[in-house]
């Protein structure tokens, strides 16, 4: 096949109830998915069904054919300061759900990709993984790869591995962490600047705002708003309700609800929730990521967390799963998650 053909061309850590909980959370990585699961029939009508948002082609498309970087270019680090980028010849990509890989890719260097995160869509499996099975970077792997570039944020990389990659003299470009709608488009903006292709950055920023205006304009009114919970799941034993700034919340509100974790005051982007604040929450239905659902048992298993039998979304196991590298990547892909999200909630094509 060829990458014109596939140009549909995007680690766990538990979650700690910190205000740096998501993103300790994101550090979740692994590939992506989204296309109702009402297409394959797994869903009603009414969405009051269990559903599998996916994509038939999880592979960001990218804007253009390969650009040719005008460089050096300079710019704003993350981390404080500012970065001069020589080469983008060689670039290693990495960040807990593989969105920099992505956003690389979709402006046309894939071919320049020569290191990833563990989380990577099905065009960049071929890509080295410089990231150990619990998802940290692995310096001698990245060394090995002989980057020009290093593209990722500040909590993939801790201060002290920043240290060691520069004494290595390879150049560090990190991006803010945070995962939310607003910050998509100039995520992209800011990547395509550090690799010297700008104008590229701006048709695939255009792009992915034009899908995610008509993806949210395409959410069908609700009167009420519905409730969806967030949940993070991992075996029985981990349960936390996403809140504010968790990145779900964002996701809630682009999808026409309102957050249930929010709405029943959780402070903190990802809370360890109790039978009782579960039932005072109500949700109309959870969203969960696929492999967290599995964990416990499908939906079977998450009527059997103490309070989810006793909320509306449990009675009617109103249940959306979505892939853990796809659900809260907020990358080139956000439009089509958006679609996908909606279909598989309110069995309608957005």
């Amino acid at each position: 096949m060829s990458r014109a053909d596939r140009a549909r061309t995007p680690r766990e850590n538990r979650p700690r109830s910190a205000p740096r909980a998501l993103l300790v959370l994101l550090a979740v990585a692994l590939v992506a998915a989204v296309s109702a699961c009402a297409d394959s029939g797994t869903g009603t009508a009414s969405g009051r069904g269990p559903a599998t948002a996916t994509l038939t082609d999880p592979d960001p498309v990218p804007i253009g054919p390969a650009p040719a970087p005008r460089l050096p270019a300079t710019v704003p680090s993350f981390d404080g300061g500012q970065v001069t980028v020589t080469d983008a010849s060689r670039i290693i990509a990495v960040d807990r759900y593989g969105t920099l890989a992505q956003t690389v890719w979709a402006l046309g260097l894939g071919d320049h990709l020569v290191g990833r995160a563990s989380a990577a869509t099905p065009a960049m499996q071929g890509v080295t993984n410089v990231a150990g099975g619990n998802g940290s970077i692995n310096v001698e792997a990245v060394a090995a790869q002989r980057p020009s570039v290093f593209l990722t944020d500040t909590v993939s990389v801790t201060p002290t591995l920043r240290d060691q990659l520069r004494a290595l003299g390879i150049t560090v470009v990190f991006f803010d962490p945070q995962r939310s709608l607003d910050g998509v488009v100039p995520q992209i903006q800011a990547v395509a600047a550090a690799l010297g292709v700008p104008d590229q950055g701006e048709r695939l920023a255009q792009r992915t705002r034009d899908e995610i205006a008509a993806a949210s304009a395409a959410v069908p009114h609700q009167d009420p708003k519905p409730r969806i919970a967030f949940l993070y799941l991992r075996s029985t034993a981990i349960t936390m309700m996403g809140g504010r700034g968790s990145g779900a919340d964002a996701l809630v509100t682009a999808l026409g609800g309102v957050d249930a974790g929010t709405a029943a005051g959780l402070t903190e982007p990802f809370t360890p929730i109790t039978s009782e604040a579960m039932i005072a929450a109500a949700p109309d239905a959870f969203l969960v990521m696929t492999d967290g659902l599995a964990s416990i048992g499908g939906v079977d298993g998450l009527a059997k967390i103490p309070g989810i039998a006793q909320t509306p979304a449990g009675k009617n196991k109103r249940v959306v799963d979505m892939d853990d590298k796809v659900l809260l990547s907020f990358g080139p892909n956000t439009g089509r998650v958006l679609t996908a999200l909606t279909k598989a909630l309110y069995g309608t094509a957005a």
